[in-house]
């Protein structure tokens, strides 16, 4: 991924941290089990058969539109679904935040050929870990799949650059008083660089279920679900700023 994917991944960060979070160094359990959600057939299939030459993933099922793929979901309980956001009986973007609610441990990777902002946000608003479109290499959605079922967001190049523009834009918004506190400040700042919860907890030295209690407190009184609207509000209210997740991503190790 290019710098801009980069540093959008940052930016929206595990918005699912709520869930316990895989470890990326220790080997799979078991193959990351897929639900393809398309209502193309040919789609579908074709997926399927990609993903059929990679080691360690397994299709489990497949569904043509959103209340098939919520049903298939349930019953299969997969890791990973892979969602179109056009589909018949229940959109996308329904049967997202369905599965979201209902199934809390099941990541959704959007995979559409929609870039537009009007898709993109209530994708993540709903509860999606990764956009990606349908121009993508088979290696490209391989290493999405895998980066979401750890808990990671996984941004398009081209979606990445349709937020980064979005984000540097004013907001058009009269300033309100914050409801934050200084130290909830310092955290929603640390959550919006993609930084995780121990890492927080290290940086600020206090114990990772004191996040936690900070990261839901930010939430709650910001009237927010996830850490990727936490970021967002953050970078809008200029608590943090792109800059800061750029430096942090020059200072990574290789």
């Amino acid at each position: 991924m290019n710098e801009q994917g980069d540093i959008a991944q940052v930016v929206v960060a595990d918005h699912m941290s709520r869930m316990p979070r895989k470890d990326e160094d220790a080997p799979y359990a078991g193959p990351i089990r897929v639900l393809i959600a398309d209502d193309h057939a040919i789609v579908r299939k074709g997926i399927r058969a990609l993903l059929a030459t990679e080691k360690g993933i397994e299709v489990v099922g497949e569904a043509e539109d959103g209340g098939e793929a919520l049903a298939q979901a349930r019953q299969l309980r997969p890791d990973v679904v892979l969602m179109d956001l056009v589909m018949p009986v229940m959109n996308g973007v329904d049967t997202i935040r369905q599965i979201s609610d209902q199934l809390p441990d099941v990541r959704i990777l959007v995979l559409t050929s929609f870039t537009g902002l009007d898709k993109i946000f209530p994708a993540i608003k709903a509860g999606a870990l990764g956009y990606l479109l349908k121009d993508s290499s088979p290696e490209e959605l391989v290493r999405a799949i895998r980066q979401v079922y750890q808990g990671n967001a996984s941004l398009h190049p081209a979606v990445a650059r349709k937020l980064l523009q979005e984000l540097s834009e004013p907001s058009g918004r009269a300033p309100t008083e914050d409801p934050l506190t200084d130290r909830e400040k310092e955290v929603l700042r640390l959550v919006a660089q993609g930084r995780h919860n121990q890492e927080i907890a290290d940086l600020l030295a206090i114990s990772e279920a004191t996040v936690r209690t900070h990261v839901s407190h930010i939430l709650t009184k910001l009237e927010l679900s996830s850490r990727t609207q936490a970021a967002l509000y953050a970078l809008r209210r200029g608590i943090a700023s792109l800059e800061d997740a750029d430096a942090q991503l020059r200072h990574r190790p290789a």
